[in-house]
């Protein structure tokens, strides 16, 4: 007999142009044609990716999202906004005038309307610790912004160009490090006059850039060294486009992170050079100078120091959380 050199039949197998119906009998064939169809199905929506709504976020997006959901944030930016708005507007909250003073009210304690008690000049403390914020916000926020945009400046061209540039950049940087904070303010605010906060800003900017620098300066060259960044110089990318769009955007990060935390250590430092008498003068009105007067009455009046130096401290506090909030956001590390 001729031998049959076909394929064996299978029952279970379509011919050409037929399709597997079930059966409708509930049988092996029907549970073979459903594994198969959740098998596609699966299939089907692997390949398709995820839809619009599952679009990845970008670092910052990221950042934002994890914020939110971070009660320390939460609790140090509502601290912070009330901060800035009594320091732009003090009479929301205070109707008296900080300058205002009465002798014969000289250290009293608490009384109706005045909740904080008086100085040693008869000045409502009240009325001060909330006209104090204005000058400690302003030498917090323009002594960071100038210290970071020249820092990051200069250490972010620094760190993309190399060369003898960075050697002398470094090496600038070096010898503003080993200068004493406070001795330092001793020396360049004793031979200023202005009454004002710009030349304790022109000293914080001074001194502060070099860290911001520092940080920048490394963010730089961790950044272009990205296979984006190589791959954007051999398209044929410009320095200035290179720096704009690919390294910047992706090196900010840490130095928003130290100017955040450093702007709470400003404030503190504006105080301490006011407490000594170099910082901030009358008539400004600063806690600095309230806890500098209040220091030699602490145990006949020691309501004069401690409103003041609770304000300065809940500030500080604000502005460290925020930072601490910051970077636990922008850094992947510490998730």
């Amino acid at each position: 007999m001729p031998e049959h050199t076909g394929p064996a039949y299978d029952p279970l197998q379509p011919g050409e142009g037929e399709a597997i119906a079930p059966t409708g009998q509930g049988g092996p064939m029907d549970l073979a044609l459903d594994e198969a169809e959740s098998l596609e199905k699966t299939l089907g929506d692997a390949t398709t990716g995820p839809g619009p709504q599952e679009k990845p976020r970008s670092l910052w997006s990221d950042a934002w999202h994890q914020l939110r959901r971070n009660p320390v944030f939460i609790i140090s930016s509502l601290m912070i906004l009330f901060l800035v708005i009594i320091s732009i507007w003090p009479q929301l909250i205070a109707s008296g005038d900080p300058l205002q003073c009465d002798l014969s009210k000289s250290q009293q304690g608490s009384s109706p309307g005045h909740p904080f008690g008086y100085d040693t000049q008869g000045c409502d403390v009240y009325t001060r610790t909330v006209y104090g914020a204005r000058a400690s916000i302003t030498v917090g926020v323009c002594a960071t912004l100038g210290a970071a945009l020249l820092g990051s400046l200069l250490g972010g061209l620094a760190g993309f160009f190399g060369g003898w540039g960075d050697a002398l950049l470094s090496r600038v940087a070096d010898i503003f490090f080993g200068i004493p904070v406070v001795l330092g303010g001793l020396v360049f605010l004793s031979v200023v006059t202005s009454t004002t906060v710009w030349p304790v800003v022109g000293f914080i900017v001074l001194l502060g850039w070099p860290q911001i620098a520092r940080i920048g300066r490394g963010s730089v060259i961790t950044v272009k060294q990205n296979d984006y960044v190589q791959a954007a110089r051999a398209l044929g990318a410009g320095n200035g486009r290179m720096m704009l769009r690919h390294v910047a955007p992706n090196a900010i990060a840490p130095v928003i992170v130290v100017a955040t935390i450093a702007l709470g250590t400003y404030i503190a430092l504006e105080a301490t050079l006011s407490f000594l008498g170099v910082g901030l003068r009358p008539p400004t009105v600063s806690w600095g100078i309230d806890i500098s007067n209040a220091a030699s009455q602490i145990r006949n009046a020691p309501h004069m120091l401690l409103w003041p130096a609770g304000a300065l401290s809940l500030t500080v506090l604000a502005f460290i959380m925020l930072g601490d909030a910051v970077r636990d956001a922008l850094d992947p590390k510490l998730r």
